[in-house]
């Protein structure tokens, strides 16, 4: 969101290292904040004992968290920011509000957290129900964007950046580590071809790497991988010919 509004003057941006250790979100590469960022979020809150998850919007000026929940962060930049945006692109136009609001909402538990339902169900039972629900729902989505470019027509919205993120992941990551290997996200021509049509974008892709990714999730997650051996594959060519053009 921050590529495609054009406020990479306006927000900066400090990443987290890419493994996550024993002390939580790490910035070892970056002397300008704390360590840890736990510490950050103690400066803000000084009784929080909750998790300390990513991304988290930080004001500068008033020196605490704004928000560290990701569809919270995507709407404050594309809407609040919107002055101060030197893109001219409106992700959530009034016209289209609840359509979007209500896909992000469709696609967030079964999609977006479905495949860590699956990746980290501790029984057969909740494993099967989580995947089943999933692919259902991808199942879902083929057959939309098999009439249409986007999830909410022919716009692209903030509900295609939500659906994004979790398809990028997909076939390198969550098809073997977390066991959501029914179909491989290549295996749907619609959404495959919806896919690439967003990833070839130059501000989605600028914000890709699938390298930092793999070793992200195979060298965290030590108890489903403990000797941290990060697969070479897939072999994906995520800028081949999309067509979806031919269906605005």
């Amino acid at each position: 969101m921050r590529e495609l509004k054009g406020l990479n003057a306006v927000i900066s941006v400090s990443n987290a290292d890419v493994i996550l250790g024993d002390q939580g979100w790490s910035f070892s590469e970056n002397s300008t904040h704390p360590q840890y960022l736990r510490e950050i979020c103690l400066k803000a809150a000084p009784k929080f004992t909750g998790r300390v998850t990513v991304p988290v919007l930080w004001d500068k000026q008033q020196q605490t968290i704004v928000s560290n929940e990701f569809r919270e962060i995507m709407r404050m930049l594309d809407v609040e920011f919107a002055a101060l945006s030197t893109h001219n692109i409106d992700l959530y136009p009034s016209n289209l509000q609840q359509k979007i609001d209500q896909t992000i909402e469709a696609i967030f538990a079964p999609i977006n957290v479905g495949v860590y339902r699956a990746g980290f169900a501790t029984s057969q039972a909740d494993y099967k129900a989580a995947v089943t629900e999933l692919f259902d729902h991808l199942g879902r989505w083929e057959t939309v964007l098999s009439k249409q470019r986007y999830l909410c027509g022919n716009q692209l919205t903030e509900a295609d950046i939500c659906l994004f993120t979790t398809l990028y992941r997909f076939d390198s990551v969550y098809y073997s580590h977390f066991k959501c290997n029914l179909r491989r996200i290549v295996d749907y021509p619609n959404l495959w071809n919806y896919f690439k049509d967003l990833y070839q974008r130059p501000e989605v892709k600028a914000t890709c790497d699938l390298d930092i990714i793999k070793r992200g999730y195979y060298m965290s997650m030590t108890d489903t991988n403990p000797n941290q051996i990060v697969p070479k594959g897939s072999i994906i060519d995520f800028n081949e010919p999309h067509g979806r053009a031919l269906l605005t």
